[in-house]
């Protein structure tokens, strides 16, 4: 078994260099690559269980988008969209060194996958969008807005991991170990001792200028789904706010003509950690 390994990029931004962080498990001389993306606030460790699930089929590789995790800030706040972090992920597989890779994507992870995913000459030829499609509703854009960029502080763990809990309840049901894991990654100990969140809270300008633009409706991006040409899955939290029954069926029948699952008890967006999520994911990719 090889051990998880740390590793960064440097990557370009028109405000210039920065360095991208991420993990990778499995053999490093695998040439089968998965890459699995976090949602908008999360980090590249939520993937830890499913990577080691994979790790004796897939060289597994998880970055931290750029802004979270071990991941450098950008100086231009404005940069925090889709454009420039698909540029990073095609510095990050020219680092890998391999031409093809499979991807899998939860909310942001998914846009970046599904935007990537749209380019002549692609080099994701298996795509799993992890409660996330061409709709993303005005209802979840609106309540994203309200905790993003907030910034909280906490004297202690357990008051961050207790946050967490209250605004990750969507994600489903945990033991205490996997609530404490999805918290102490996202996490770090200030200068002043105090526990705060390691992103960059600049991630927040652009989506409000999001949510200015739509102005409380739906935000729309069928054209880039329908360009997509790999086999795709899609998987809905049964109760998600962010991605409606009637999107997954279109994408059913649009574009790529997704296979779709749902996942039951979960809302947005499933965290992929237990082993029957992991297995809808596995039996996908293994399809291919």
């Amino acid at each position: 078994m090889h051990p998880m390994r740390q590793r960064t990029v440097q990557c370009s931004s028109p405000a210039g260099l920065h360095r991208m962080a991420y993990v990778e498990w499995g053999d490093p001389g695998n040439g089968k690559v998965l890459v699995c993306v976090h949602g908008l606030t999360r980090c590249s460790r939520d993937f830890d269980f499913m990577a080691q699930a994979l790790a004796d089929e897939y060289r597994v590789v998880c970055p931290d988008v750029v802004g979270r995790g071990r991941s450098d800030w950008l100086k231009l706040k404005a940069l925090y969209a889709v454009p420039q972090y698909v540029a990073d992920m095609v510095t990050l597989i020219a680092r890998l060194d391999v031409d093809t890779v499979h991807w899998v994507g939860t909310s942001m992870g998914g846009l970046i996958g599904m935007a990537l995913a749209a380019q002549e000459n692609t080099p994701i030829t298996r795509l799993v969008l992890n409660d996330v499609g061409p709709v993303v509703t005005g209802v979840s854009l609106k309540r994203i807005a309200e905790y993003v960029g907030n910034d909280p502080r906490f004297d202690s763990i357990e008051q961050a991991e207790a946050f967490v809990r209250f605004v990750s309840a969507t994600f489903g049901t945990f033991n205490d170990a996997q609530w404490r894991h999805l918290t102490e990654h996202v996490v770090r100990t200030a200068a002043d001792g105090k526990i705060e969140f390691r992103y960059d809270p600049g991630i927040a300008e652009p989506a409000s200028k999001i949510l200015e633009q739509t102005q409380g409706k739906d935000m729309e991006m069928w054209p880039l789904y329908e360009a997509v040409r790999c086999p795709t899955l899609v998987l809905r939290g049964a109760q998600s706010d962010l991605l409606t029954p009637e999107t997954v069926a279109q994408m059913a029948s649009r574009g790529p003509k997704a296979r779709t699952a749902e996942i039951p008890g979960v809302g947005h967006a499933p965290m992929l950690m237990h082993d029957e999520q992991v297995a809808l994911v596995r039996d996908y990719l293994r399809a291919g």
